[in-house]
This record gives C-alpha cells, structure tokens and sequence, in this order.
C-alpha cells in the first residue's frame, strides 16, 4: 500500500458525509475485530473495512456514469437501484485515489453490499461489519452482534445473508442475484 492507514483516513474524511465517514469508522475497527477473533490479517481487513464505502463520494445519480468510465458492466438490477454501484466504482477507487494495491481488498469493497459466489473470508468480514457497526440500529443488530462474538463465520454470514434477504422482500425491493448465490453456498458448505 503506497498510503498509509492514517493517509488514507485523511482522504476519506474530506471526501465523505459526516455520518459516512464515522460509519467507514466503525466498520473498519469492526472488521479488525473480526479479522482478529478469526485469525486474519487485521492491518488488511482495517484497510478494507475504512475505504468499503470510499465510492459513495459520488451521488447516486452520478454513479452510473462513474460504473461506465470504468468499463463495470451495469445490470438490470443496478440500473433500478443505481446506489449499489457504489461498491464497484469503490473497487477502483481504492487504487485510483487511496493507492491500495491488493486485489483481496479490491473484492471485498466490491462485495460488500450484495455478496457474490465464493466469498472469500475478508469478503465475509467486511460485509458482515458493514452489517454491524456500532452505528448501526435496527431490531437484530444485537442478535447479530451476538453472533460476531459466538458463531463461525459461515453461520455468522448465513444469518446475516437471510436478515438483509428478508428486510429487502419485506420493503418489497429487489434482492440481488449475488446475494441469494452467496447465500445458497453457505447451506451447501454447511450441510
């Protein structure tokens, strides 16, 4: 990484709403804590966890030009909910403005907000720590929290997969295909 962890809190911070940044916060010192109980690289899943949300420096309505610029394929799923770009145009930014180099955390900005197939365990962290930092508040956020602290990773995630599967259905959104992918694959390696 050609910027420091500090650096690059730097550029968030001037880049980000308030609210935003403190929330990058937050799931970075979650994702270390993850990474930890789970002996991962914690420096990998601090850095991942700050910039997973670097792309919201963009409005939702510019997000679809940004995804073009970089050639990131828009589905029709996107194309309804333009704001889950922010994950893939937050891919490239880690290396376009926070000069991170690692195509580990790169996936894991990628894949935080709807998951995908072969979730790598940095995936996993980063998603699920997006899912439960401290300035999250919703009804079970606790529970949630609870399993950070007592289940494996897999179980962790396939209830955190089922909750953000039911919230959407229940608003009656759309649920991303990659999201019922990563979902699915968790029941079959947990069979």
């Amino acid at each position: 990484m050609t910027k420091s962890y500090e650096e690059m809190r730097v550029i968030l911070e001037q880049q980000l709403t308030p609210s935003r940044y403190q929330h990058s916060l937050g799931v970075a010192d979650t994702a270390a804590a993850l990474a930890r109980r789970f002996g991962m690289n914690e420096e990998r899943a601090h850095v991942a966890g700050l910039l997973h949300d670097c792309g919201r420096v963009y409005g939702t309505a510019e997000l679809p030009t940004e995804a073009r610029r970089r050639g990131i394929p828009i589905g029709k799923i996107e194309s309804a909910m333009p704001l889950l770009l922010h994950a893939y145009v937050g891919a490239y930014l880690i290396y376009e403005v926070y000069g991170v180099n690692d195509a580990a955390i790169a996936q894991a900005v990628w894949r935080h907000t709807v998951g995908g197939a072969n979730m790598t365990a940095l995936d996993k962290i980063i998603y699920y720590a997006d899912m439960i930092e401290p300035s999250r508040a919703y009804p079970e956020v606790e529970h949630l929290r609870e399993l950070a602290r007592t289940a494996s990773l897999d179980e962790m995630m396939l209830v955190g997969l089922t909750e953000s599967i039911l919230f959407v259905a229940q608003k009656g959104g759309l649920i991303h295909p990659d999201t019922i992918t990563a979902r699915n694959e968790l029941i079959l390696n947990l069979r």
